[in-house]
């Protein structure tokens, strides 16, 4: 008999968002209610992956943009906070598990990912641990709810890209965010501490920039703002190669918020952004 372990478990659940179906599906509605579909359908969104209490009303503007009626998989890549990585990982289970329904990884295009010899294997224990990608689950499966049962997910746990890496994910990516049928969930993150603003570079490795000190909480909007830009366009650079090869495309920023306002240098703050990418 097999060993496989078959289900990850909605390790987060109960901490950063609630544990309760119907709880967690009251609340995404709640804020998706609140939000226009001006960029639907996308084919790509940015959104936070931090607890919902602090970001869950800035994801439902990324989560909106959303068509399930034309989505069938969902790539899902999230940055490494647990171990080293120098490429990307895979799973090594076939469905995560959240309050809302089952959500089944797609075997097929594993299979193709591990083929090319770029990726490594998630342990169970590293797959669990980690918050970028489940953070994203349950707004997926409240987003492909109408459409549950005809759709799939690819969770990409992302390491330290060194820029030929970058180049290389992003020519494999690129393939697949040519298909209209796909969606890319990518993440973003952003701060302010301590006199240095704080943001994830394309290499998913922490840096800081010295800025001026903020005087309201909008100060930081433009560097935020310019370092999401970063993230989105450079890993893993699919959107570059499709542009190469004359794929127009827009991408346009929807929510900005923060988790405390910061006025003087010993202040901290935790940024959010949502974006979403149309191809035209």
């Amino acid at each position: 008999m097999s060993n496989r372990v078959v289900c990850r478990e909605a390790s987060h659940a109960g901490s950063w968002y609630t544990a309760s179906g119907p709880q967690l599906n009251a609340q995404l509605e709640g804020w998706l209610s609140q939000v226009q579909s001006t960029k639907r359908p996308a084919r790509a969104i940015i959104a936070p992956h931090a607890g919902y209490t602090y970001c869950g009303s800035c994801a439902a503007h990324a989560y909106k943009q959303v068509d399930p009626s034309i989505t069938r998989r969902i790539f899902i890549l999230g940055p490494s906070h647990h171990v080293p990585l120098s490429r990307c990982a895979l799973s090594s289970v076939d469905i995560y598990r959240t309050p809302l329904y089952d959500l089944r990884i797609d075997q097929k295009i594993y299979g193709e990912l591990w083929k090319t010899g770029m990726f490594e294997r998630m342990s169970l224990q590293t797959d669990e641990d980690e918050h970028s990608i489940e953070m994203h689950l349950p707004y997926t499966a409240k987003a492909m709810e109408s459409h549950k049962d005809e759709f799939t997910i690819i969770p990409v746990l992302v390491g330290a890209l060194s820029e030929s890496k970058e180049q290389e994910f992003g020519k494999l990516f690129s393939k697949y965010l040519a298909d209209p049928s796909n969606l890319f969930v990518v993440f973003t993150f952003g701060g302010w501490e301590n006199i240095t603003y704080l943001t994830i570079r394309p290499r998913f490795s922490c840096e800081a920039d010295k800025v001026k000190p903020p005087t309201h909480s909008k100060s930081t909007h433009f560097f935020i703002m310019r370092s999401v830009v970063t993230n989105f366009l450079s890993p893993p650079q699919a959107i570059t190669e499709l542009q190469k090869n004359g794929m127009n495309m827009s991408f346009s920023f929807l929510n900005y918020a923060q988790s405390s306002q910061c006025r003087n240098w010993q202040d901290s703050s935790v940024s959010y952004a949502a974006g979403a990418l149309t191809v035209h």
